[in-house]
This record gives C-alpha cells, structure tokens and sequence, in this order.
C-alpha cells in the first residue's frame, strides 16, 4: 500500500510538471514563430529581387545591351537601379551608307520602348539614365535624341505621306494636340506613322511616336531625297556651231596627233640620258588641264542641291541621273550663293519656285514675303521695253506725248527755203561786184551759210538731247506692265535676237538653266542678283529713277535673264493660309530652337540629317512592330 501511494503521487507530480509551462516556454513557443515571420518578408524580397535582377539581366543580354548597362539591387527595400546610356541618334548617310540607310536593324530590341532600334542608327552617347523599378516589365529604354525636320524628312525620303489634319492641329495646339494624333501616315494611307504621344519625361519638349514596316519602304536611292531639287544641264540647240566644233575639235586632234608622232620619232634618236623629267612649269599646265576638263564636266551634268531654312546648304554635280553611287557625286562651290545675302535669297527663292509643283508636299525653304509681294506687283514700265527695242511700239499702249516732228519738218524746210533764197540774191549780187569784191563777198557768204549750219546742227543735236530726255521720262513714267507679260517679251527678245535660248524650251526649263549656270558661273550669278536687288529698290521706292534705267539698259540681256526669274516665282503656286505646306513649315518652324529633340524610346523611326530643329520626344510603340 504504500508502495502504491508513492507511485501515484509521483505521477501527479509528474502529470503537472508536464501540464505546467515556464516563462522561458512560452517566449520559445511564441517568440520563434514571430521571429520566422518577421524575416520571411526580407527572404521574399530577396528572392523577387534576385528573379527580377535575373531576368533583366537576360533581357539585357538578349537585346546586346549588357555591355552598356549597369544594374544594381536592394534587397531589403525590393529595388533595382539600372543604369542605360542615352543617345542622340541620325541615320546614316543616304549615298556611301545605302544599305543601312534603307533597310531595317537586324537585332532589334525587344525591351518595352526600344522599338527605335527597329533601323539602323548613327549614335552618339550624350549621357545615363538611371531607372528605379521593381520588376522586369517595368524597365524601359531611355528616350533619343532627334531633329524633328530630320524626322520628318526621313519618313518622307521613305514615302511617308503627311496628315494634313494632324500637322492643322499640331500648328494651333502646339504640346496640348492631343495623344493619338496622325502626323504621318503609311505610304498607302491607312495606318498612322507618326502620332502623337504622352508627354511622360519629355521634359516639356514634343512627344512623338513612330512606327514603321518593312513593307512601307516604297522609294529607293535613286529617287531625290525631300529638300533637294535638280537642275538639269542646258542641251545645245545649234547643231551647225556643234558641227563647225566637231569638225575643228576633229582637226585639232588630227594635228595634235602628228605632233605626238613627230615627237615620239624625235625621241626616238635622242638617248635616254637626254631624257628630261617633267617641268613644275608642265605640272601646272596638266592641273589646270584637268581643272579645265573637270569644269567643262561639271557643266555637262545635271547639279542637285540641297536646301535648308536658310538657303542653298549644298550643291553636287551627277554624271548620271540616279542618285545611287557616291563615286558619281562631285561637291561644287556655292559660297557665292550660300553666303551673301543677295545671292543667297534670290536664288534659293527662284530654285524654290523652280521645284514647286502640283505634287509639292513640302518645301524647306520658305520664299520671303517680300520677295513674293515684289514678284506680285506691277514694277515694269512698258515704255522701258520700247525704248530698249525689246518690244515694237505696236505692242505697247500710248504712253509718248504728241510728237511735233510735222512742225520741225516744215521749219526746216523754210529755212532751207529761205537760206536758198538768200544765197541766190548773194551770188547775183557777187556776179556784178568787181573781182576783188566778189572773192571777198563770196569768202564772207560761205562762212555765213557754214556758221548757219553749224547752229543748225547744234539746234538739231539739241532738240533730239531735248527729244531723248523727254522720250526717257515718258517711258519711266508709263504704264507698268505685269512681270509675266515682261518675262514673255524678254524670252521672245533672247530667243529672236541673242540666240542665246533654245526656243524649243518652256520659261521654267530655261529658268532651271539659268540656274544650272548660276551655280557654276559665280560672275554671272553675282550679275543676275545684283539686277534683281536694283529691280526691287526702285520697286519698293515708288518708281524707276533715271540712273536705274541707265543700269537696265547697260545691262540689257541680264534684266531679261532676271524676269524669267520673277516670273516663275510669281507663278509659283505659294502656300496659302490653312494649307498642309504651310502648315509644315509652320509646325518646323515654331519648334526650331537650339536645343535637339527627344525621341521616346517606344517608336520605330527613321530620320534624315538636317539641322535647326525644336526639341520632340519620340515615344515608341513597342517591341511588335
């Protein structure tokens, strides 16, 4: 029995010393689970951060851009830095790089906002964008750089068509045209090109997207790029003067060639230590030979020139039409028509309205106001064109006052009258005069009737001074005739009397002559403005002065050149108010600043190189395109 008791009370001690939990239990129990829980956030964040930081990096190295980011990441907070570089970008050039210019990337990125990189680009580096985000779909490729004229241009040289709804919006709105909106739409019209985007870091700049299909490449290298414009090279139109200088080239070549043979057998009996090198004298002579031969080319072939806001930027010279092989392209001096302000202003007007047609999208350079309200205006007086025998007075109204040559008719002839009368007394009178009176009456008589003509001739040469002068300010003071009738007479007068036109040519095709040669013949361009600079002073100071009809007519055969250039620029079909040229020129010229555009990253573009454009961000569509 006690046995047993003993045992039963120990295992009652025992049952409540199991039953019974100590302090330090319960923070065991409680405290570790608490413990566990309180690290598994920090052991998700490490995990997600390291799967997002892995497949970013696989991203990166799929896409070629492992070399050039920088990654970092915090585990603790779930964050990852990735640091990609910016750049500025331009395509590459239309002649020596044809192949990356027109065909598309063959490793484009599939990084959300990359599809830029669907072309091949120029690149510049021009900074770091550092991102913070938390997964691998949120990682973006940093904006580009662009001009947003180069932009424009390119899609074009593609065969983009402009939106002409999109670009009247754009003018009036300006960074609130809403997203979405078609700038440029796809060589067949239906799917937009160019749109605009969300302005998310644009930094206030335009904020644009782009796509592009390899299938809407509609133009080639052979076709002009936009803002360029070719000058063809004049045809001769004599065949006679072509035959007479065949014929004198044939026998000039026949001469030259004996020559050679009597110099080849002449050199055959000297020895070879009579041999003298060449001369610097005869090194000159061959430099200026082909100098001479390069120049006679150049005005063989037809000339491109490539303009900006400001005027001629560039003229080359082709051997043949497409525009497909550098090696054919010769660069030509344009300093005479780039750099003074005359030359630079007239010709780059005229060769404006040269290019413009109906099918003219866009024109870069802009014809001033002023050169238009002067092309307008009715400067010319008729009178000019008679008195320079360019016209007959049959062709042009009464401007001459009453002519009182009736009147000078029959004074002179009762003056010849009455001086006949007068020396017939005289010499009956002499007949019965005494020998030494008679010579002395005689001498006396001959020397009055020469004194008489003297003053006759004097009042003649007078009256016709008088006459002149009068005929001069009539004609400066007569009804001004429109610049496209003067342009008309001026060909007819080349064409009839200079024989200096092909009259098979229209006043446009001879204008593009004369443009030809003014990019060749520096002289002759410098003569042409010059005419064109007076032309407009006396027209912007109410009329024509005496001594500007005296430069009109020392320079007779430049004044007519220089009408056909008026004429055409009046005929040219200027963009109007609410017009998709004006409105792209507008829509350029307003975003034109110093700084360069941003190009967001989720667009598949292509640009072209020109300068002078206002900042626009491009965003790009995605990695689809």
């Amino acid at each position: 029995m006690p046995n047993n008791n003993n045992n039963n009370n120990n295992n009652n001690n025992n049952n409540y010393d199991a039953n019974y939990n100590s302090p330090t239990d319960i923070i065991t129990y409680i405290g570790v689970p608490l413990a566990v829980l309180g690290v598994l956030p920090i052991l998700y964040n490490t995990l997600a951060t390291l799967t997002a930081l892995s497949k970013i990096k696989r991203m990166l190295r799929r896409n070629g851009k492992i070399t050039t980011a920088l990654t970092r990441s915090d585990v603790i907070n779930k964050v990852i830095e990735v640091d990609l570089p910016r750049y500025a970008v331009q395509p590459w050039d239309r002649y020596t790089h044809r192949d990356e210019y027109w065909s598309l990337s063959r490793q484009p990125s599939s990084i959300p906002g990359g599809s830029w990189t669907t072309f091949n680009w120029r690149t510049n580096r021009i900074g770091i964008r550092t991102q913070r985000i938390e997964y691998a779909d949120q990682l973006r490729q940093p904006q580009v750089e662009v001009e947003f004229q180069a932009l424009v241009g390119y899609l074009l040289d593609l065969g983009g068509v402009p939106d002409p709804q999109g670009w009247r919006l754009l003018r009036s709105s300006g960074l609130w045209t809403p997203t979405g909106c078609s700038l440029m739409r796809s060589p067949d019209g239906t799917r937009p090109a160019l749109t605009m985007a969300a302005l998310d870091d644009s930094d206030g700049h335009l904020s644009l997207k782009v796509t592009w299909e390899k299938g809407w490449t509609t133009r080639d290298a052979e076709a002009l790029p936009p803002y360029w414009i070719r000058l063809p090279a004049p045809a001769p139109f004599d065949k006679g003067e072509e035959m007479e200088e065949g014929e004198g080239k044939g026998a000039s070549t026949s001469k030259q060639q004996e020559q050679q043979q009597q110099q080849v057998d002449d050199d055959g009996d000297k020895d070879e230590e009579d041999i003298k090198p060449p001369t610097r004298k005869s090194s000159v002579s061959i430099s200026q030979d082909s100098v001479q031969k390069q120049a006679e080319k150049n005005a063989c072939a037809a000339i491109i020139c490539e303009f900006t806001v400001d005027g001629l930027q560039s003229a080359l010279s082709q051997d043949t039409n497409p525009l497909s092989s550098s090696a054919e392209i010769h660069s030509l001096y344009t300093n005479h028509l780039s750099t003074a302000s005359y030359g630079r202003t007239w010709f780059a007007s005229a060769a404006t309205a040269y290019g413009t047609t109906s099918q003219t999208v866009l024109w870069n350079y802009k014809i001033p106001d002023e050169i238009l309200a002067f092309a307008r205006r009715d400067t010319v007086p008729c009178g000019l064109l008679e008195i320079s025998e360019i016209v007959g007075a049959e062709s042009t109204p009464q401007w001459q006052s009453a002519s009182d040559e009736n009147i000078l008719i029959m004074e002179q002839h009762e003056s010849w009258t009455r001086r006949t009368r007068e020396t017939a007394a005289a010499m009956m009178a002499e007949a019965r005069m005494e020998p030494a009176q008679r010579d002395f009456a005689a001498r006396q008589r001959m020397m009055k009737e020469t004194q008489a003509r003297l003053d006759e001739m004097r009042d003649k040469a007078r009256r016709e001074a008088q006459r002149q002068t009068t005929r001069r300010n009539e004609a400066i003071t007569s009804p001004r005739w429109d610049n496209k009738l003067v342009a008309e007479h001026c060909l007819t007068w080349l064409r009839r009397g200079r024989k200096i036109i092909n009259p098979d040519l229209s006043l446009r095709e001879v204008v593009g002559n004369l443009l030809h040669r003014m990019v060749l013949d520096g002289a002759f361009a410098t003569g042409i403005c010059e005419m064109l600079d007076t032309w407009k002073a006396w027209a912007g100071n109410g009329g024509m002065r005496p001594e500007d009809l005296d430069v009109v007519q020392g320079n007779l055969e430049v004044f007519a050149q220089a009408s056909l250039l008026v004429a055409l620029i009046k005929d040219a079909t200027s963009a109007h108010e609410g017009t998709l040229a004006m409105d792209l020129q507008e829509c350029l010229r307003m975003w034109r600043v110093d700084e360069i555009a941003d190009l967001a990253t989720e667009g598949a573009g292509s640009l072209w190189e020109f300068r002078a454009s206002e900042p626009v961000s491009f965003d790009a569509l995605g990695p689809e395109v």
